[in-house]
């Protein structure tokens, strides 16, 4: 008389532990490093934010058609100090920080702390870390956006 199996034997269910612990040893890792991505991410996007706002302010300087101007209103009503001929907005908070105005210029994006000390150079530095290593740079003669996130 042959006996009928009704459940799983002790080494069957080990086995399948322990292909468990092997896909979670492998996974787990590549996980674990999503934070640093996510900020590496937001440092980005913090950067194109303001190559647009770069942009846009100096299409609206050169719709005003007065190239001597050092300040152009936006269509809200905000007025942002430019530099005279280009358009692009000054490193300060009454530029690029009027510029992203949300609702204090003096700190323009949520989660970063923003440098106003040199006005050719405006950081935005990620609030967690908050190190050279992990933040955006802008440049207010040139209009030029670089990042640093070697290290977030």
């Amino acid at each position: 008389m042959k006996r009928q199996q009704t459940g799983f034997t002790l080494i069957e269910l080990v086995v399948v532990i322990v292909i468990l612990a092997a896909l979670a040893a492998i996974a787990l890792p590549r996980y674990i490093n999503l934070g640093t991505d996510a900020r590496i991410a937001s440092v980005n996007a913090v950067a194109g934010g303001l190559r647009s706002t770069v942009a846009v302010v100096q299409a609206r300087y050169i719709t005003t058609g007065n190239n001597a101007a050092v300040t152009v209103t936006m269509l809200d009503g905000t007025v942002v100090g430019v530099n005279a001929v280009t358009g692009v907005p000054l490193g300060t908070a009454a530029g690029i920080g009027s510029a992203l105005q949300a609702g204090n210029a003096a700190a323009p994006v949520d989660g970063y702390t923003t440098s106003f000390a040199v006005p050719a150079a405006v950081t935005f530095r990620i609030t967690p870390p908050n190190t050279a290593n992990c933040q955006a740079t802008y440049n207010g003669t040139t209009g030029a956006v670089t990042t640093n996130v070697t290290v977030c």
